[in-house]
């Protein structure tokens, strides 16, 4: 492979693609970049075997070829030259990528591609379009409710469902539940259901641009051990592995019943929270909220508070329109500010029934959002 590219150009590819490189991995090739040429372009591409992405760039192709780097040295090293043309070139004896700049050379010591495990291009898989706004709106509100750690895979990914153009995304961490509905831009001939990793999803929003686009996706599931789905956004191209098992039924999780409803503006919620989070902190991340009413009016106030034994605590109110009894209940202050970051816009609601079932969080305006999140056990 020999190749000539602008420094800028390379450097802006592989601080995208990067984001794929494992931090810890049994197979150490994966701590590569693989660089190729394809269609007098270079591509580069970098997986952890659940995601992989890969980028084209612009380049003069003096030789077709293909190679692997060390990521993290080649990355760090492009960052630093000139912005200026550069010159990269395969070397056999030892194998590796000789890279002149300007009047520099510098030589890195390089790993077969063929033997570059990346994950497959779905193949006649079901393919759609959905605008890119809609798709970051979409995973802003439900991937940050899917679970980090891998003891129930199933809560990992984002339950993806598509009936005709109609969309929804759910994903559960086994305390709190996101469900989010929406309209692709095309209606599929196809159903699809299919569970993709969160952390894939986070990555597609990082990468989706800031004017609105239409994406195309691709879901091949005719081989359980191989599904996959493919995200093409501009130049950048993300393959994901699906995650096998059975999601729970959210449905259920959804209470169809409340006994109070609160709506208040979203900011002085979201500003409350934050304020009774910097005491919550020391205290188990409890907020307590206390819904009181007054007598013949409809507009009553909301006490938000937290107390911490060797720091102090904090009282706040606001005021909202209130709909049934008073009732008091505790969430997660970690729970409650990130659901109230993608609410922050208009007035949200709040619906519960007691302070050990349960509370529902959705906006007040429309219907494709609803978060549900288990209330935390204090003493009164």
């Amino acid at each position: 492979m020999k190749v000539s590219c602008l420094q800028e150009n390379l450097a802006r590819a592989l601080s995208v693609v990067g984001r794929a490189i494992p931090t810890r991995t049994t197979l150490p090739i994966t701590q590569n970049f693989k660089l190729n040429t394809e269609q007098s372009m270079l591509r580069i591409s970098a997986t952890d075997l659940e995601v992989a992405m890969s980028i084209r760039i612009g380049a003069q192709v003096h030789e077709e070829g293909e190679i692997t780097v060390p990521a993290r040295l080649f990355s760090e090293f492009v960052g630093r030259l000139p912005d200026d043309r550069l010159d990269m070139e395969v070397t056999d004896q030892p194998l590796g990528l000789n890279v002149k700049c300007t009047s520099s050379e510098s030589n890195f010591n390089g790993l077969p591609a063929d033997d570059y495990p990346l994950i497959p291009y779905p193949q006649d898989g079901v393919k759609g379009r959905i605008e890119s706004a809609t798709l970051k709106d979409a995973i802003n509100h439900v991937a940050f409710s899917a679970a980090v750690e891998d003891s129930r895979p199933v809560l990992t990914g984002v339950k993806t469902e598509i009936e005709g153009d109609d969309f929804k995304l759910a994903a559960a961490d086994g305390f709190r539940l996101a469900v989010y509905s929406g309209k692709i831009a095309e209606a599929l001939e196809d159903n699809l259901d299919f569970l993709m990793p969160a952390r894939a999803l986070n990555e597609i929003s990082r990468l989706l641009p800031q004017q609105n686009e239409r994406i195309d996706f691709e879901v091949d599931k005719s081989d359980e051990n191989q599904a996959r789905a493919m995200f093409r956004i501009d130049s950048v191209e993300v393959v994901s592995m699906l995650i096998q098992g059975s999601f729970p039924n959210y449905n259920q999780l959804i209470p169809e019943s409340h006994t109070t409803r609160v709506e208040m503006r979203s900011l002085d919620f979201i500003r409350a929270t934050r304020a009774a989070d910097i005491f919550a902190r020391d205290a188990s991340n409890i907020v307590r909220l206390q819904i009181n009413g007054k007598e013949g009016e409809v507009v009553g106030e909301v006490n938000v508070s937290a107390r911490a034994e060797e720091i102090g605590n904090y009282a706040g109110s606001l005021p909202a329109r209130i709909n049934g009894e008073d009732a008091k209940i505790a969430f997660s202050s970690k729970y409650l500010t990130e659901v109230l970051d993608v609410l922050s816009n208009g007035e949200v609601a709040l619906e519960i029934s007691s302070p050990s079932s349960p509370g529902v969080i959705k906006p007040v305006e429309g219907d494709n959002y609803v978060h549900v999140v288990m209330p935390m056990f204090v003493q009164w």
